[in-house]
């Protein structure tokens, strides 16, 4: 492969919701902060020295993961990815956000695959989607993700945002690995079949 691996990163429901009702994310608290599935993931952002997030996204994380870096007791996986978070190149994509405050943050307002395609051509780590179901979305219709990983939680939401719908056009990929949580639920790793 040439150029930077991009990874897609994304919590669904069983029936394959990326939110609940109003955005409601309750539904996967408890399996992201399960200690075996912050091991897992610690393996996957690690890797990382890029983050591309939509606007949603980044206020949320803005608005937690800061003052976890921050905390002078923070001890453990959750404090040592906020740590990262805080480090790490974060590009925000939205039309309506102006600034992105959060250190090492910028907002690109158009040409989101021209972006990408850039990112991926210069040197560097991985770059990974956090969850941002528009971005994952648009790059998966661009065919510019390299690796797809599948939370897949034992919750059916019945409505919300659907992570899977139309226009995406089809393509191939290969199951590169399996985790079974104790919580239930599953993460799949899924890479794309050139």
């Amino acid at each position: 492969m040439v150029g930077r691996k991009l990874i897609a990163n994304v919590t669904l429901s069983i029936d394959g919701f990326s939110a609940g009702p109003g955005g409601d994310m309750s539904w996967l608290v408890e399996h992201s902060v399960h200690d075996q599935m912050t091991t897992y993931f610690a393996g996957v952002w690690s890797g990382a020295d890029t983050v591309l997030l939509g606007r949603n996204n980044y206020e949320g994380f803005h608005g937690f993961w800061p003052s976890v870096a921050a905390d002078p007791n923070g001890a453990g996986r959750a404090h040592d990815m906020a740590v990262w978070l805080d480090r790490v190149e974060k590009v925000v994509f939205s039309t309506t956000l102006t600034d992105a405050p959060w250190q090492n943050s910028r907002v690109v307002k158009e040409d989101l695959e021209g972006e990408v395609r850039q990112l991926k051509a210069l040197p560097g780590r991985d770059i990974i989607v956090l969850s941002s179901a528009s971005v994952i979305r648009a790059l998966l219709k661009a065919d510019l993700v390299d690796e797809l990983r599948v939370h897949l939680t034992p919750a059916i939401l019945g409505e919300g945002l659907r992570f899977f719908g139309d226009g995406i056009p089809a393509s191939a990929w290969v199951l590169d690995g399996a985790n079974t949580m104790a919580t239930g639920s599953v993460s799949l790793t899924y890479r794309r079949s050139r």
